[in-house]
């Protein structure tokens, strides 16, 4: 298809008078999202905290919040195959100076190819959206032609694509094929493309919450959903029956066993789903963070829930309590290769240059958190990334550094997990491909990394 393709409608008048068209503030708000998360590097959490407080989007209703955030994530799903979808259209680059044209492309192909909204309307979105823009609006008969031919063929170039080569970037499906295998690797792809259900932990009598949320009890303990509407709007929520939790987060706590009674450091705690649990268990909580920000999550987190923990605002890696614990819980900051099904940013924002230097971050906090324990107490470490820098291997260069530390096997009995789930050196380790349930749509969990240690006694 030329980039001179005028097999469109006439441009409208420069005297017409211009209306909104219905459905156009939320794709341009996915537009905007997807060009914060591309060009600025933001996050798309971040991105959608910016747009709430924005006059142009602040009064959006729910479902248009919540239709751009979808278009808006399946595009960072999508990307290698929405690139080759489009490019097949389009016979040379678009120029740099295009404006937002590229990520109306991507957030128009997105709904045509995976989330099967009518061809009619949103062509005729995405051609508006490019001649509001003064330097994409040269392009509008381009936009036209180019989204016509995609919800001509669209379907039938996805159908022959092989989706995880074209969505997972290169360094991180070679680290992930060298620690697992490229079988294993491409069901933890395939599983990492798909949207995560809703997981959610309970304060107590999870089978009543799972029936008032109709949901299901997994074997874990969590109640699983499908992710829709509202979390503010379900049974249980304005009471503080329970919060959102990912299965798989939900595992490290229980490594510590039976918290009650006992004073626990929750290390990097916002926005506070670990020390929810120890709280909810009896333990003495301490949650420490650096982030004001996140904390103030975690303390409405902890009001709504009628739960109480001692918080402090602290660098992790250098804070000096007048005290040991009983037991530490460090859920250290790393890339969350682990949580792309929830946020699929980090396919398009996170660099294999980044693992060395969260992992030297790493060290550092599980170094200093290891100070923090009594003799005889429990070091959990645990991270929500598939990377063995951010995981195993930092177990294995403290234990070598630190001869007052032993590894305590963990055994899938007492997480009622699977025997899969556990490492032969006795590490916790789920993959996103882990737990399958009856469709695609309720399978899956976090992958996420925990390992227990013991400060010897003496």
């Amino acid at each position: 298809m030329s980039t001179t393709d005028t097999r469109t409608a006439r441009r409208p008048s420069a005297n017409a008078p211009r209306r909104t068209p219905p459905g156009l503030p939320a794709r341009q708000l996915a537009v905007d999202l997807i060009g914060a998360i591309l060009a600025k590097g933001r996050t798309l959490d971040d991105a959608l905290a910016w747009a709430t407080g924005h006059a142009a989007y602040g009064s959006l209703p729910t479902n248009d919040r919540g239709l751009a955030r979808l278009i808006a994530a399946t595009v960072m799903r999508r990307l290698g195959q929405l690139d080759a979808i489009i490019n097949t259209f389009i016979d040379r680059p678009l120029p740099a100076n295009s404006g937002s044209l590229r990520p109306i492309l991507y957030a128009a192909a997105a709904q045509l190819v995976f989330l099967g909204i009518a061809p009619h309307a949103v062509i005729n979105l995405a051609v508006e959206q490019t001649r509001s823009d003064p330097r994409a609006r040269r392009f509008d008969r381009l936009t036209n032609a180019v989204l016509r031919r995609v919800s001509e063929r669209g379907l039938e170039i996805a159908a022959t694509q092989d989706a995880v080569r074209l969505n997972i970037p290169d360094w991180l499906w070679e680290s992930w094929t060298a620690a697992y295998g490229e079988p294993l690797t491409r069901a933890i792809a395939e599983a990492s493309l798909r949207e995560a259900p809703l997981d959610i932990t309970a304060k107590s009598d999870a089978q009543h919450w799972a029936q008032q949320l109709e949901g299901l009890v997994l074997p874990t303990g969590s109640i699983r959903r499908e992710n829709t509407g509202r979390v503010e709007d379900l049974p249980g929520f304005a009471e503080g029956a329970w919060w959102v939790q990912d299965a798989a987060a939900a595992l490290p706590v229980k490594l510590l066993g039976d918290v009650a009674g006992l004073q626990v450091a929750d290390l990097c705690a916002a926005p506070g789903g670990k020390t929810c649990e120890l709280a909810a268990a009896g333990a003495h909580v301490t949650s420490v963070d650096i982030s004001a920000q996140r904390l103030r999550r975690l303390r409405e987190n902890l009001a709504r829930l009628n739960l109480e923990a001692e918080i402090i605002e602290a660098d992790v890696a250098t804070w000096q309590p007048d005290r040991l614990f009983d037991a530490v819980v460090l859920d250290a900051p790393c890339l969350a290769t682990g949580t792309i099904r929830r946020h699929p940013d980090i396919l398009r924002l996170k660099r294999a240059k980044d693992v060395e230097r969260l992992a030297q971050l790493q060290a550092r906090l599980l170094s200093h958190a290891a100070q923090l324990v009594r003799p005889g107490g429990l070091l959990v470490y645990c991270t929500c990334s598939l990377e063995p820098e951010e995981g195993h291997l930092q177990v294995d260069r403290l234990l070598a550094d630190h001869a007052g530390f032993e590894r305590v096997p963990v055994t899938a009995a007492e997480i009622d997990g699977e025997p899969d789930w556990i490492t032969p050196q006795g590490d916790l380790r789920t993959l996103p491909s882990h737990l399958p349930m009856e469709t695609p749509e309720l399978s899956g969990m976090d992958g996420f990394f925990a390992a227990r240690l013991r400060r010897k006694a003496g």
